[in-house]
C-alpha cells in the first residue's frame, strides 16, 4: 500500500473565483487567489496566486494580471490550465523519479453548464490530472460544515463565494432545489468602487475595494460592535491627484444594499420551491452560511431577519467547499453517488 501511494495521489480542489484551496492528506497545503500573471511579450505565465497579486494594477503593459475564473466557471482556458498546472506543482507531490498517477475532485457551482463543466474537466486533465470528478459546491460546503448530508432531513446551505451565491436545499444526499446567482463578492467590489467614485470622487483598485470590505464591511447599518472607519486611498476624479477619504461600515452598508438584496431574494426563492416537509426541517434546522460572503458583518443577521429563521455561519466559512470536498475524496466510497463522473 505504501509503495503504491507513491505512484497514486489524491487531491481535493476548490477552484474558485477569488481563491483556490488544494487540499492533500487531509490538510489544506495550498491557498493562493485565483490570479495569474502573464508577459505578454515573451509569452510566458510570470507568478500565479499571491506573487501576481502582488502586480495587480502595479504592472506596464507588457504584463497582464488575470483572473481565468469568473462566475465561477473558466473564463480563460489556457490561463486556467497554467494556474492548475502551477498549483499542483505547488503542492510537491510530482518531485519523484515518476509522475504519480493523479486523481482529483474538484468542487463545481451548480448552476454549470454541460460545457462549462468539460472546460473544468479538460483543463485539470492538460495540467497533469489523470482522473477527475466532480462535487457540487453547495453540497460540499455541506459536508465541510459538517451536516449528514444523506440523512432524510431538510438542511440548506447558502455558500457565497467570489462570483457566484449558491443556495440549495440538500436531502438524503441530494439537492432537492437549488438557485446558482452571479452576485458574490467580486460584486461587493464593484459596489464599493462605484459608491466611493460617485460618492467621493475617488477611483479605487479591486484590492483596495477588497480591503474595505474586509476591514469595514456590513450588510446592516446598525452593528453591536462597529469596526473602526477605514481610510482609503486612490486617485482623486477632479484633480489626478492622490486622495485619502475615511468610510465607514454605514456607508458600505448603503452601497452593498443592491446585491444582498439579490442574495436574500434567491433565498427567499429556494424556500418557496422547497417541498413542505423539507421546510419543516429547515425551520427547525436554520441556514447555514459559507464562503467568504459569510464573513460578511451582519449578513446572517440580515437573512435571519428577512426570512424569520436562525442563521449559523460555518466555522471558518471560507474552506468550507474545500474541507468538505477533501472529505468526499477521503470517504469517496460513502459519497461516491454525490460525485460526478
Amino acid at each position: 500500500m505504501g509503495l503504491l501511494s507513491l505512484f497514486n495521489k489524491e487531491l481535493a480542489m476548490d477552484l474558485g473565483t477569488a481563491n483556490s484551496i488544494v487540499i492533500y492528506n487531509d490538510q489544506v497545503v495550498i491557498d493562493e487567489p485565483s490570479i495569474v500573471a502573464f508577459n505578454r511579450q515573451n509569452q510566458k505565465i510570470m507568478a500565479v496566486g499571491k506573487q501576481a497579486q502582488l502586480m495587480d494594477g502595479k504592472h506596464d503593459k507588457c504584463i497582464e494580471t488575470i483572473r481565468p475564473l469568473q462566475g465561477g466557471v473558466i473564463a480563460d482556458y489556457e490561463m486556467a490550465q497554467h494556474m492548475i498546472r502551477e498549483l499542483i506543482r505547488m503542492t510537491n507531490i510530482s518531485r519523484s523519479f515518476m509522475p504519480p498517477s493523479l486523481r482529483m475532485v474538484i468542487g463545481i457551482p451548480s448552476g454549470i453548464t454541460n460545457v462549462e463543466q468539460r472546460a473544468v474537466r479538460e483543463a485539470a486533465e492538460q495540467a497533469g490530472a489523470k482522473e477527475i470528478k466532480m462535487i457540487h459546491e453547495p453540497m460540499a460546503a455541506a459536508i465541510g460544515i459538517g451536516i449528514d448530508v444523506l440523512e432524510p432531513y431538510g438542511h440548506m446551505v447558502v455558500d457565497i463565494g467570489g462570483g457566484t451565491a449558491e443556495i440549495a436545499v440538500i436531502s438524503l444526499g441530494g439537492i432537492v432545489c437549488n438557485r446558482s446567482i452571479k452576485v458574490a463578492g467580486d460584486n461587493f467590489n464593484t459596489d464599493i468602487m462605484d459608491y466611493m467614485r460617485r460618492q467621493h470622487n475617488i477611483v479605487i483598485g479591486v484590492r483596495t475595494a477588497e480591503t474595505v470590505k474586509w476591514e469595514c464591511g456590513s450588510a446592516i447599518s446598525e452593528l453591536d460592535n462597529p469596526p473602526a472607519d477605514y481610510d482609503t486611498l486612490g486617485r482623486d476624479v477632479l484633480t489626478g491627484l492622490p486622495k485619502q477619504i475615511s468610510v465607514n461600515y454605514k456607508e458600505i452598508a448603503h452601497a452593498l444594499d443592491k446585491s444582498i438584496t439579490a442574495i436574500e431574494q434567491a433565498v427567499l426563492d429556494t424556500l418557496a420551491d422547497t417541498p413542505p416537509e423539507l421546510a419543516a426541517d429547515i425551520y427547525r434546522t436554520g441556514i447555514y452560511l459559507a464562503g467568504g460572503g459569510a464573513l460578511l458583518r451582519g449578513l446572517d443577521q440580515r437573512i435571519s431577519s428577512k426570512t424569520k429563521l436562525k442563521v449559523h455561519v460555518a466555522d471558518d466559512p471560507l474552506r468550507a467547499v474545500a474541507r468538505g470536498t477533501g472529505i468526499a475524496l477521503k470517504n469517496f466510497n460513502k459519497f461516491s453517488f454525490l460525485i460526478k463522473q
